[in-house]
């Protein structure tokens, strides 16, 4: 979901490479104007969002793993159990949920984007508000935000999926003007990956299926 509000810029970039991580975001309206989300701190700049210490994000990758991981597939991310369990209760497709999670953000959580969309289902802050996610970097309550809008397209589009993708990606007003998917090139890449991986998903889980009988 990158479409940006006017106005708006995103500085900083979040890192994970220390033994603790801190996702606090902070606001302040620069010279020209425009208001500014970072995650260092400044003279000035108010803390919109705080969060506790918390661990390193887990691996995407699963290096050796046990013989049992191995039933779960090639492309299986330690968020799946989440994403399956969000996902069902809100009455989205698993591999659609996970694979506009692979395109927004591959899986980091603590992502952000130039246009200010923010952790695994890169959420806009107004996206977040409209969802009730109180934090946007905690993946339950992320995924949870943004099941709910792929929900809500959903059901806007009369279950059409590649509408809702490119809402999810440029907003409704745009698909609405164009009809269908906007000529943005963006957005038209977008509606375009997340439908591969959808598709490498759903091929997984086949193989899944497949390989236990």
């Amino acid at each position: 979901m990158r479409s940006a509000t006017a106005g708006w810029l995103v500085v900083g970039v979040l890192l994970a490479t220390t033994a603790v991580c801190r996702a606090d975001i902070y606001r302040y309206r620069d010279a020209g104007g425009c208001v500014v989300f970072t995650n260092a701190p400044s003279i000035g700049a108010n803390m919109v969002i705080r969060e506790p210490h918390l661990p390193p994000a887990p691996p995407i990758l699963i290096v050796n793993p046990p013989a049992a991981a191995l039933t779960q597939g090639a492309s299986s991310t330690p968020y799946d159990p989440l994403i399956r369990e969000i996902a069902a209760r809100n009455g989205v497709d698993y591999s659609l949920a996970k694979a506009v999670i692979k395109a927004e953000s591959a899986f980091d959580r603590l992502a952000i984007s130039r246009a200010g969309a923010l952790g695994l289902m890169q959420l806009m802050p107004q996206t977040a508000t409209l969802h009730g996610v109180r934090n946007v970097f905690l993946p339950q309550d992320n995924i949870e935000g943004g099941c709910r809008h792929l929900r809500m397209l959903l059901d806007r589009y009369g279950g059409n999926v590649v509408l809702a993708l490119a809402a999810y990606n440029a907003g409704t007003q745009r698909v609405e003007e164009a009809g269908g998917i906007p000529p943005i090139a963006e957005t038209q890449e977008y509606v375009r990956r997340v439908l591969r991986y959808r598709l490498a998903y759903l091929r997984d889980a086949a193989g899944v299926v497949a390989s236990s009988r």
